[in-house]
């Protein structure tokens, strides 16, 4: 993510996901025509998460589109090719929707959506 508001959605996920008791390995891996917001490990899981910092749900989910969805696995791919000592390791794609609260106060809403993407 480029943006200062993607920043902070890309924070919030990441806090979020080591909280749920996930290793993170890289962040905003750009690997040719793809990026990979998150790389995570949980046990002999290897999950790849795209983080949407929308202002709602539906947008967010429009977003992962097609097209978005083959550049993300191509980079996933690519990524494996690099860190070979994961490729025993079951893949994942991961969807996190971090909504920010309208409330100034209160903490952004994150949703996480597990497989997201299936081959």
């Amino acid at each position: 993510m480029s943006t200062v508001k993607g920043k902070v959605a890309e924070d919030a996920a990441t806090k979020f996901l080591s909280k749920k008791g996930y290793v993170i390995l890289d962040r905003n891996r750009r690997l040719g025509r793809g990026e990979l917001d998150i790389v995570a490990s949980l046990t002999d899981i290897l999950v790849f998460v795209e983080v949407k910092g929308h202002q709602n749900r539906i947008s967010s989910l429009e977003a992962m589109h097609q097209d978005k969805q083959q550049r993300m696995v191509s980079a996933a791919q690519t990524w494996l090719g690099q860190h070979p000592k994961y490729s025993h390791y079951q893949c994942r794609f991961d969807l996190m929707i971090v909504t920010p609260s309208t409330i100034k106060f209160l903490p952004a809403k994150i949703e996480h959506i597990e497989d997201i993407i299936r081959l």
